[in-house]
């Protein structure tokens, strides 16, 4: 019996996708040929995976990177934790106010992350959105990096839309309605062009000095 969604597990499995990616897309190749080996940037799933993913919302990397470096410290990444320090430990580790309100609510929530791993991607991202503070952006990131999935895509994210307005040679970034839009001639790898458009904006940040 085959399984029920195509994965990313492995640097084969985005070699395979790339190939795809360019002949279905040739304006996919060079981007290809410039970022080179695409980073798989898998998590585990569960409750870390995420806190990580909730983490990172809005902030720069390096900011994310220190913030997760003082939660790792304190021990933050255990649900059970969380619920012991409250909002107030959690800020003391950096989160802002509303994120830690969220990384609360999530150590207090039911979730069943099991059961995420089985549902398909609507159902997923339902599941996700249905708690505080994790919107669309969050939920496609987890099932991208954290469930692994081949064929998933967040069109929300600035970054992609920025690559894609240079890459396409747009007038201005696509809206999230219209990179979707776009993104539906990349299934069923998705995700390997989400990738390669994250690499694609590393190097035209480095080439025009965006913030």
């Amino acid at each position: 019996m085959s399984a029920p969604f195509r994965l990313i597990q492995s640097h084969d499995d985005l070699t395979e996708g790339a190939a795809w990616l360019a002949q279905a897309e040739p304006r996919f190749a060079p981007v290809l040929d410039q970022v080179g080996d695409l980073p798989l940037r898998l998590k585990p799933p569960g409750f870390k995976g995420l806190v990580e993913i909730i983490i990172s919302q809005q902030v720069s990397v390096a900011s994310a990177d220190a913030i997760r470096s003082r939660m790792a410290e304190a021990d933050l990444f255990d649900p059970f934790k969380v619920q012991s320090a409250g909002q107030d430990g959690l800020r003391g580790a950096g989160l802002s106010k509303p994120k830690a309100r969220y990384v609360h609510a999530l150590a207090l929530s039911d979730l069943d992350y099991a059961a995420l791993e089985r549902l398909p991607d609507g159902d997923a991202i339902a599941a996700l959105t249905g708690l505080l503070g994790i919107g669309p952006w969050t939920a496609q990131i987890y099932i991208m990096f954290c469930l692994g999935r081949a064929d998933m895509f967040p069109p929300g994210d600035l970054a992609l839309q920025e690559a894609a307005r240079v890459l396409f040679d747009l007038d201005a970034r696509p809206t999230p309605e219209a990179l979707a839009l776009m993104a539906q001639q990349w299934s069923p790898w998705r995700s390997v062009a989400a990738r390669a458009l994250f690499a694609y904006y590393r190097i035209i940040k480095q080439r025009e000095g965006l913030g």
